[in-house]
């Protein structure tokens, strides 16, 4: 008698804790899983203070997030999550883990943030293995036009305010705080970018399509979008060339790359190297502890590469 009373109180005490109630009621938590850090911090302003709600994102910081492979452990918790936040064609697992796990649970903000063109491939060397990195053939780095940011941030609020009804006003009003940050930030760069003596942009890795596009420059790339592709000696020559003749007096390095690349042509031309950083994740060598911060230290660098009074 003693051990069936014991059995039948651990089953009463177990189903109390895993909860019967709907996302966002009192003792439940809502789980919203991302798939690298610039979703993962839109995600985090638009929950804000928002009790019961985890954010999570699958890429560790450091590691690429476009080579991203899930564990198993990690497979589970988008099964599990009640949102997964997306964009489709930057991460093949994640996107593969979406499709078999969540389709009904997932936003894809790909779908929301009007992605360019990636028409920059043959730059690239024809016999390096890209395997994982297909873009779908869009720019994938929408983060770095914080107009598109500001899409992606009212897009998860919406999708929130859907599985958790009871915080909707909340999940919007803060949406709406992320966006006036990112309309300052976006100011912020306007008014110190507007006059620039140089308009080209150079960089190891053509990442930076959006900001080159939403601030008037030029961007030219080392590389690809790929971020471990290998430049060939003829485009290396082909830059070099083109740094000399159009007067540019800074190329740019990415932090999470290193700096090799422009130091080549730096040594070349005499430019000098400065970072950007296209924000994939952050780590400690990071110019800033989040998005913003490290998005005003990429400002500082192009106002001295680009001359801007």
């Amino acid at each position: 008698m003693t051990r069936t009373f014991l059995t039948v109180a651990a089953t009463a005490l177990l189903l109390t804790a895993c909860g019967s109630g709907e996302p966002g009621e009192a003792g439940d938590q809502v789980t919203v899983v991302t798939g690298f850090y610039p979703l993962e911090y839109a995600a985090q302003r638009v929950v804000g203070d928002v009790p019961g709600v985890r954010v999570e994102t699958l890429a560790s910081p450091g590691v690429d997030a476009h080579d991203l492979e899930l564990t198993p452990r990690q497979v589970a918790s988008v099964q599990d999550a009640d949102l997964v936040v997306y964009s489709a064609g930057l991460q093949a697992a994640v996107d593969t883990a979406v499709t078999d796990q969540a389709p009904a649970r997932s936003l894809d903000v790909a779908s929301v943030v009007d992605l360019l063109e990636d028409d920059h491939d043959e730059h690239e060397d024809d016999e390096e293995s890209h395997e994982g990195h297909d873009h779908g053939g869009v720019d994938p780095h929408f983060w770095l036009d914080p107009q598109r940011y500001a899409l992606a941030g009212d897009a998860i609020a919406d999708e929130l305010a859907t599985v958790d009804p009871d915080n909707a006003a909340a999940y919007r009003a803060n949406a709406e705080q992320f966006s006036a940050d990112l309309r300052d930030l976006d100011t912020e760069f306007t008014d110190a970018l507007s006059s620039c003596s140089q308009d080209t942009l150079v960089t190891t890795h053509e990442a930076f399509g959006y900001l080159a596009e939403r601030y008037g420059f030029k961007q030219v790339g080392i590389t690809g979008i790929t971020p471990d592709s290998e430049p060939s000696p003829a485009r290396m020559a082909e830059i070099t060339d083109a740094v000399k003749q159009l007067d540019v007096t800074a190329v740019y390095a990415q932090s999470t790359l290193g700096r090799d690349l422009a130091d080549v042509i730096s040594s070349e031309t005499g430019t000098q190297v400065l970072v950007l950083d296209p924000i994939e994740s952050i780590t400690d060598s990071s110019a800033g502890t989040d998005y913003l911060e490290v998005m005003r230290a990429n400002l500082e660098s192009l106002r001295q590469g680009q001359g801007c009074a």
